[in-house]
């Protein structure tokens, strides 16, 4: 393969004025393909996500939230107050030195504050600017004002409607945050989309994500199957098998929608005669007598083995299926380790390791960037302020008296 390529971001600098997870995800994950991001906190309080419970003390003495310790990897992070009138001011001397802005404030924040889009532009014409909120700024929406945490966008984008079961309601935030992972993914993807145009035009634009429409993206057989006469999205109306099956030690899931995958399946689990059975002669069959034949004989085959090795004995017979894992299972599979999808940082108060999601894009030319944990508030604030704006200790010491910066 040759020396290896730097990683296929670095250069690209991202100045993130952001919260929570939708866009801390986004930049994280531009940072693990060599972006270099510097993440704009309140001095005091830091960013919301720092408040998410529950919470560890970090390396400085103060508690740092979950929803913090799993979307700021490898960032450096200034205390600046952004209602004070001279950090403001800080952040727009910095602008001109950075590819990109990320914010994912209610609509019409950053404006107040003198910091959006029109007014950075001016100052930097080559400036991406990144937003991420429930309902999007850039277009007409009658929901501009509300506040939105992920379980919003993800009932209004269908998700919540998508496989209902009868007699219950929907579990509310069973994706975990799937509304603000999907919504940084697109918000990350526009960015890219931006900088690449950029190289062409030499100027930049707004990427505008609204997180309801990254909802409706993902969930997209919502609107389209009443168009082709599917009104009932619920799996006991989908002909065929797609469930979870019991074995020794868990679940594992199965789906069989094509005749050879049914056929496959009868032979791999000892039951060939269903094969001449007029009750399995249709993928409507396999559903109707799913729970009265069919998963008891599955179990009863299964019983004897683990979740993983019933579905390895299904998969290498050319059969979806796959064991159905929880924290537990991923720290031991082999798969996970050998794509570092779960990094081990050190938690600060322990010792103890902190599990965090690594970096799903592989490349392969470019080394995996090394793995920096999170900051500590404004960890970089003197080095950041000294290196981009050439502000002495002085200079930073006053404007620490007058709570400018941390």
């Amino acid at each position: 393969m040759g020396e290896p390529h730097p990683l296929p971001l670095e250069g690209v600098r991202i100045l993130a004025i952001e919260q929570m997870q939708a866009m801390p995800y986004a930049t994280q994950l531009m940072a693990h393909l060599g972006a270099e991001v510097v993440k704009v906190e309140h001095p005091v309080q830091g960013e919301s996500g720092r408040t998410a419970a529950p919470t560890i003390r970090d390396a400085d003495g103060r508690d740092v939230g979950a929803t913090y310790l799993r979307n700021n990897l490898c960032k450096q992070s200034i205390g600046v107050d952004l209602k004070h009138p001279e950090g403001v001011a800080l952040v727009k001397r910095l602008v001109p030195g950075f590819d990109v802005v990320a914010e994912n404030f209610k609509p019409g924040t950053m404006e107040r504050m003198g910091l959006g889009y029109e007014t950075l532009a001016g100052l930097h014409p080559g400036l991406i600017y990144v937003s991420a909120s429930g309902f999007g700024g850039l277009l007409p929406t009658p929901y501009g004002s509300w506040p939105a945490y992920a379980v919003v966008p993800e009932a209004m984008g269908g998700f919540y409607s998508f496989r209902p079961e009868p007699g219950r309601l929907p579990n509310i935030g069973v994706a975990g945050a799937l509304g603000d992972i999907g919504s940084g993914l697109f918000a990350a993807i526009g960015t890219l989309a931006a900088l690449q145009g950029r190289q062409r035009t030499g100027v930049g634009q707004k990427v505008d994500v609204a997180m309801m429409d990254a909802i409706i993206a993902i969930m997209d057989m919502v609107p389209f199957n009443p168009s082709i006469g599917i009104t009932d999205n619920s799996l006991a109306a989908w002909p065929g098998i797609c469930t979870a099956f019991a074995a020794r030690d868990g679940l594992f899931v199965m789906q069989v929608g094509r005749e050879h995958q049914f056929e496959r399946m009868a032979h791999a689990v000892g039951h060939p005669e269903w094969l001449d059975d007029p009750r399995f002669a249709t993928r409507e069959g396999w559903r109707d007598h799913l729970d009265e034949v069919i998963r008891p004989a599955i179990e009863a085959w299964a019983a004897s083995r683990t979740k993983l090795e019933a579905a390895t004995e299904l998969a290498e017979q050319g059969i979806v299926a796959g064991p159905s894992y929880d924290a537990d299972d991923l720290l031991r599979d082999p798969h996970v380790k050998a794509h570092d999808m779960v990094l081990s940082i050190p938690r600060p108060d322990t010792g103890e390791p902190l599990h965090v999601v690594g970096n799903p894009v592989k490349l392969s030319r470019s080394a995996p960037r090394p793995v920096e944990r999170w900051p500590t508030l404004g960890q970089h604030t003197d080095a950041v302020l000294e290196r981009e704006l050439g502000l002495t200790a002085p200079e930073r010491e006053a404007l620490r008296e007058k709570g400018v910066i941390g």
